[in-house]
């Protein structure tokens, strides 16, 4: 019999048409749009950036997450028929005709998925014109703050887990489809599995689970719920065992399903405690290989504090699908380059008080020591930055004349992020709260 505790993928199939995406847009976008069409603007060549002006705060690194996902919006980025006819009160009709040719045939570049990124990383730059960039402002906003904060608070709770595997499982604490993204940006910054079966569907993520407590109170007694698990999923299951009493739950599972139980979950009360005191049982009734599996409302901190205890694994959700206390990562999109009446390219910028950008194209490398660690990011403006030999560029072609090339299998980023946090300064295992591990400097 198979055993549907563990981790299990299906090859992912994407459809060869997709929805449109082109709705996922902020009005003022398309009112941009025509006033720049009526006044002979929209066609000049612009440079557009997506980036951070801090790190959320007390956080000392960030994970760029959704570039996989930014892809296929852009693919799908059409204004087919029903659209149109939604936008017939939106726009004018100059605007609706353009709009019913639109495609985006500009370039893209970008951090690649699972790098690490600092306050001011130029994380997307976007060259084309005015009027095929503006009109991705929102999409591409709204995949990365949510994705990236997901991918931030998951590789910190990674890293303050260590080998122990860490189990995605937030899918009813948040919205149904930003579950499915928080799924694949947890996988990518470390999780070991997720609950999702849309998340394993679309993008091969692993899933694994077993029962919650209606399982064994749908049944007459809590033996006969155990009986029942096993006999359908193997001795290998996992059986939650603090619906009751905890330590007359470990006695039964190990009576019923033997010592070659897989699993114990705890739901409940002081874990530590708890998984100390389980363990010291399941060993004393020879079930030393049997797993102490924990959850309930952990965060990277909780998961911090039971390095010590005997937990074997750790099941996250609310924490980790609204990012840990920053849901969002505060990433903007802003003109930073246009093309002049008498065209040639100029820097342009916002100069607001707290809401400065700094003009001019971006290029940008992390600047690392002889040893690989990194020391800085260093962010050229204009052109890309003096390599001092140990340096590493950071932005990647992902279009290229409307050509999607930036595309990858998942476990590439799910690589890329732990190559990247691992050459990052010793500070950066540190929970509490700090200061960027590197600073970011222009040039």
């Amino acid at each position: 019999m198979a055993d549907s505790t563990a981790p299990s993928t299906a090859p992912s199939t994407a459809p060869s048409t997709a929805p449109s995406t082109a709705l996922l847009t902020d009005h003022y976008e398309l009112t941009m749009l025509q006033a720049a069409l009526r006044s002979g603007t929209a066609h000049r060549r612009s440079v557009f950036e997506l980036f951070p002006r801090r790190l959320p705060e007390g956080r000392r690194y960030g994970v760029v997450a959704g570039v996989g996902r930014a892809l296929d919006a852009i693919e799908s980025f059409r204004f087919d028929d029903p659209t149109l006819a939604a936008l017939e009160d939106v726009v004018d009709a100059p605007t609706l005709e353009w709009l019913a040719s639109y495609r985006f045939s500009g370039d893209v570049w970008g951090y690649a998925e699972g790098e690490a990124y600092f306050p001011y990383s130029p994380l997307v730059v976007v060259e084309s014109t005015f009027a095929e960039a503006v009109l991705l402002e929102t999409v591409l906003l709204s995949i990365y703050n949510h994705d990236s904060a997901v991918a931030s608070a998951a590789s910190r709770m990674t890293l303050a887990a260590g080998d122990r595997p860490c189990i995605e499982m937030g899918s009813r604490r948040t919205h149904e489809e930003a579950a499915v993204a928080a799924a694949r940006a947890a996988y990518l910054a470390g999780f070991a599995s997720t609950s999702n079966l849309a998340a394993r569907r679309r993008y091969g993520v692993p899933t694994t689970g077993t029962s919650a407590h209606s399982f064994t109170l749908l049944h007459d007694t809590e033996a006969d719920a155990f009986r029942a698990q096993v006999t359908s999923l193997g001795v290998d299951t996992t059986l939650l065992v603090d619906t009751y009493d905890v330590a007359e739950a470990v006695r039964r599972a190990v009576e019923i399903a033997g010592t070659g139980l897989g699993a114990v979950r705890l739901d409940s009360g002081d874990l530590a405690v708890q998984a100390t005191e389980v363990r010291a049982q399941l060993d004393g009734l020879g079930a030393t290989g049997t797993r102490i599996i924990v959850t309930s409302d952990l965060d990277e901190h909780a998961i911090a504090a039971l390095a010590a205890a005997p937990v074997d694994g750790y099941g996250v959700g609310t924490e980790l699908v609204t990012g840990s206390g920053h849901p969002t990562c505060g990433f903007v999109y802003k003109l930073v380059a246009r093309e002049s009446g008498a065209g040639e390219m100029e820097s342009v910028a916002k100069r607001s008080v707290d809401k400065a950008s700094v003009g001019g194209r971006k290029y940008a490398l992390r600047r690392r020591s002889a040893a690989g660690v990194a020391e800085s990011e260093v962010v050229g403006i204009g052109r890309a930055p003096v390599d001092d030999g140990d340096d590493r560029p950071l932005l990647v072609p992902l279009v290229r004349s409307g050509e999607l090339v930036g595309r990858e299998p998942l476990e590439a980023a799910r690589e890329r992020h732990l190559a990247s946090r691992a050459e990052l300064p010793v500070a950066v295992q540190q929970m509490s709260r700090g200061e960027p591990v590197i600073p970011t400097i222009h040039r």
